[in-house]
């Protein structure tokens, strides 16, 4: 799976762990290996632009996503036996979601996984314009931002857990052993 991130906002973030999440959130919805995603982080003002020119809405926002035209609509990237895709791309505001993440009681990066989640939902073509897409969204997104937040903590324990035993194992002497050499017989 391919994709592509680039930071312009000016706002330092760990564009690997976002990289992560939509990975994650493309897996988890059976999206082809083969598909391509772009991330583009970028400033209020240019996002303040994006959003009136394709929303028609003034000031900046979160996340947009920006489905390739090329998509066939017939058939969602989700589904099974879909080759190679151009899904599209997912705007994200970090200067906008700093806000929003203070707000809501957690980090930026929290936030930042949890909009990248949902513009891979909208390139999926989920939305969440009536009451009954909502929960739908809403119900898929919570779900795959917790099976990410497990699979990235039970990974971190487990790479603690590693360098711990690699530890114990080096002051008993037994990090680098190898097997006795036999002298060559004649």
């Amino acid at each position: 799976m391919s994709i592509e991130i680039a930071n312009e906002s000016g706002v330092g973030v760990d564009e690997g762990s976002i990289v992560s999440a939509a990975r994650f959130a493309l897996d988890r919805m059976g999206v082809s290996p083969l598909a391509e995603l772009s991330v583009l982080l970028v400033e209020l003002d240019v996002m303040a632009d994006l959003h009136e020119r394709w929303m028609d809405l003034p000031g900046p926002t979160d996340v947009m996503a920006f489905p390739m035209d090329e998509l066939d609509s017939a058939r969602r990237p989700d589904a099974a036996g879909l080759g190679p895709a151009l899904l599209g791309d997912i705007v994200l505001c970090p200067a906008f979601a700093k806000d929003q993440a203070k707000k809501a009681g957690h980090g930026l990066l929290d936030e930042l996984h949890l909009l990248t989640v949902h513009g891979v939902l909208h390139l999926l073509g989920y939305d969440h314009a009536e009451p009954a897409e909502e929960r739908e969204m809403f119900t898929l997104q919570n779900r795959i931002l917790a099976d990410f937040r497990n699979a990235r903590d039970e990974a971190e324990r487990a790479a603690l857990q590693r360098s711990t035993d690699d530890k114990v194992l080096g002051a008993v002497g037994l990090d680098e052993q190898k097997p006795a050499q036999h002298p060559e017989e004649d």
